[in-house]
């Protein structure tokens, strides 16, 4: 499984995505908790609170020089309801006026009036200018140093809770948007693959996109579908393998056991008159078709052990030249009889074969044997032995007739015959295992076989086994 980078992790975007959101919104919020401060501290004739003190108390004197009986709370209300900041207004009189009247809910400051006309002091209750109206100080102005909390809060708390809750829905929104939307939909394809696959679809893919821990579960998920299709195809091979075995063991074997019946039921039948010499032959007909029988179950029951698994070859180093006289010394009475030509020919570099000994003879015995039954009266069989960089490579070659082109792709398979092509209907046919218990003896020793056609004409069977190593190499006898 590949290594995922940490920046297209899943789990790294999600958390990203969280610092990202959250310093966005606390960003947000102290943007606008200063934004909000100011307007709350914002003075319209200066920046202080001093300044806001002197002006609003020049306003009153001026406006109480005027008219001695003014209406001091109607004239706040109208005159300063657009300054945010609180101020106390405090008369002689006993009055207590502000623009925010709750900002002095627990009590307004003591009223200071002394100091000097149009001045003001700063005190441990915030700062203060005198009200002067026809040279008399009527009163004076108190500006606190700064709201009370709770006066903040509940200037800046419903703004403050209703723009966190807008940017975290909105962040979260975004969030899911570019985190989790483009993951969701690669799940739901995911499920709609995963769901095809149950079905019995095993053509089907996830896509692999992306670099996170869901493409990492979808090249897993795939190699999941890729092994399990192969496995499918596995075994549907295998089930058309099993009928046509069974259909091919259920001709080759009816046919020795057609006539075995047909003579037997024949020699059986008391009206049918039949001299010693006739029923002598009728009876080696039946012995030669028990024999072919037995021979054709041996086959079955050595093809079934080789690729069946069931058989593991043995580390026997063998002698190419020894093997090869086994094998001409075993057909002799034959090679005589058609008056063969056989030739040997092993280059002395070639080293011994490593695997079973009677395995490999067997090998070698079925494509001398198969060649034989080819070959006219007179013609050559030749034996070839040489390095090979896989190990050792043997040829067996016939000057026969040659396997027509069109049969080499089968030439290996199960009960598959080429011999009325080959050689006419005088060859004596084997069993049709033969060559496919060649392939399979090679491929349990880990080697290669082809067949083709030589350019004289002929059969050239090529096979390539693995060598023993140089060290320590221990030769088996034949």
């Amino acid at each position: 499984m590949s290594r995922i980078v940490w920046f297209r992790s899943l789990y790294s975007r999600i958390a990203f995505g969280f610092v990202v959101l959250l310093a966005a919104l606390l960003l947000t919020q102290a943007l606008l908790f200063l934004w909000l401060s100011w307007r709350i501290g914002d003075l319209p004739q200066g920046r202080t609170p001093q300044q806001l003190a002197d002006f609003v108390a020049r306003e009153l004197s001026d406006a109480l020089t005027a008219d001695p009986t003014l209406d001091l709370g109607k004239h706040i209300e109208e005159h300063f309801a657009d300054i945010r900041r609180p101020f106390a207004v405090l008369m002689r009189d006993g009055r207590r006026i502000s623009n925010r009247p709750e900002a002095f809910a627990g009590g307004f400051p003591s009223p200071r009036p002394r100091g000097p006309r149009g001045g003001g002091r700063r005190g441990g209750g915030g700062t203060w200018a005198p009200i002067v109206a026809d040279g008399t100080q009527v009163g004076v102005v108190s500006v606190p140093p700064s709201p009370p909390a709770w006066v903040a809060m509940r200037e800046f708390g419903p703004t403050l809770a209703l723009t966190g809750l807008i940017l975290l829905g909105a962040g979260a929104g975004i969030a899911a948007w570019l985190i989790f939307g483009p993951t969701h939909r690669r799940l739901r394809s995911l499920e709609a693959v995963a769901r095809a696959l149950g079905e019995g679809r095993t053509d089907v893919r996830a896509s692999e996109a992306g670099g996170d821990e869901v493409s990492t579960f979808a090249r897993s998920f795939n190699r999941m579908a890729e092994d399990l299709e192969r496995r499918a195809d596995a075994l549907a091979a295998s089930d058309r393998a099993r009928r046509q075995l069974l259909a091919d063991v259920s001709h080759e074997l009816m046919t020795p056991l057609t006539a075995i019946r047909g003579y037997v039921q024949t020699l059986s039948m008391n009206d049918v008159p039949l001299d010693n010499e006739t029923r002598k032959h009728y009876l080696s007909v039946v012995d030669q078709e028990t024999y072919k029988l037995e021979a054709i179950i041996g086959d079955l029951l050595d093809l079934a052990r080789l690729e069946g698994g069931g058989e593991e070859p043995r580390d026997e180093h063998v002698e190419v030249s020894t093997l090869f006289g086994r094998v001409v010394d075993r057909h002799l009475p034959e090679i005589q009889r058609k008056n063969i030509q056989t030739q040997i020919e092993v280059d002395p570099s070639t080293p011994p074969l490593v695997g079973s000994a009677a395995r490999l003879e067997q090998a070698i015995q079925n494509l001398a044997a198969n060649a034989i039954r080819h070959l006219p009266e007179g013609g050559t069989l030749t034996l070839h032995a040489e390095p090979d960089p896989a190990g050792v490579r043997i040829v067996v070659r016939d000057t026969g007739p040659g396997i027509p082109p069109h049969h080499l792709p089968h030439i290996f398979d199960r009960f598959y015959k080429a011999d009325a092509s080959r050689a006419g209907a005088a060859t004596r046919s084997g069993s049709g295992l033969g060559l496919s218990i060649v392939r399979a003896i090679v491929r349990q020793h880990g080697g290669d076989i082809t067949a083709e056609n030589a350019d004289g004409g002929g059969a050239v069977f090529t096979v390539t086994l693995p060598a023993a190593p140089s060290a320590g190499t221990t030769v088996k006898n034949l």
